[in-house]
């Protein structure tokens, strides 16, 4: 009998020390997740950054005539690009900062979920950017909205240098 009460007594101990544990950790939580009467949570994602830097790639030529992520074709030649931290449908300037050439580009793909560049660009963007070449570029991109700008042209959508 002695074994049994000795189990029985070690549950209890552990139970009034693990309750307050498990209460406190409840309470917590209802705070941290409480919204203030009158006041809704917030479920969308935080805003874009105007300006973002990094590394622009350009598609491969395996991707020519596959469907994007908005279901378009892609094609080498259109001025589109593909962004994991930009929404669909975006226009953004992509400015090359090695020789400082821009050309304006619709977001309408997104890259691999491990891909830690900042845009993936058709050929044609890549080339009016002048690093088709290399493969690899420094780029700065400014979001210009979703309705598209007046100086994006259909083929010609390039800024030379000082233009701005």
């Amino acid at each position: 009998m002695a074994g049994f009460e000795s189990k029985n007594m070690k549950t209890k101990i552990l139970a009034y020390l693990l309750l307050p544990v498990a209460v406190y950790a409840r309470d917590e939580r209802s705070i941290r997740d409480s919204v203030p009467p009158g006041a809704k949570k917030s479920h969308h994602k935080p805003a874009v950054s105007k300006v973002q830097y990094g590394i622009a790639s350009y598609y491969a030529d395996k991707f020519e005539g596959r469907k994007t992520y908005t279901d378009e074709i892609f094609c080498q030649d259109s001025l589109t690009g593909a962004s994991n931290t930009l929404p669909m449908h975006t226009w953004v300037r992509v400015t090359n900062l090695r020789n400082h050439q821009s050309v304006i580009v619709q977001i309408n793909d997104k890259m691999h979920p491990r891909n830690k560049r900042l845009i993936d660009l058709s050929r044609a963007a890549a080339t009016r950017l002048g690093y088709a070449g290399r493969g690899l570029t420094r780029v700065r991109i400014d979001v210009l909205g979703k309705e598209r700008p007046p100086d994006a042209e259909e083929e010609m959508a390039v800024r030379q240098p000082g233009q701005d």
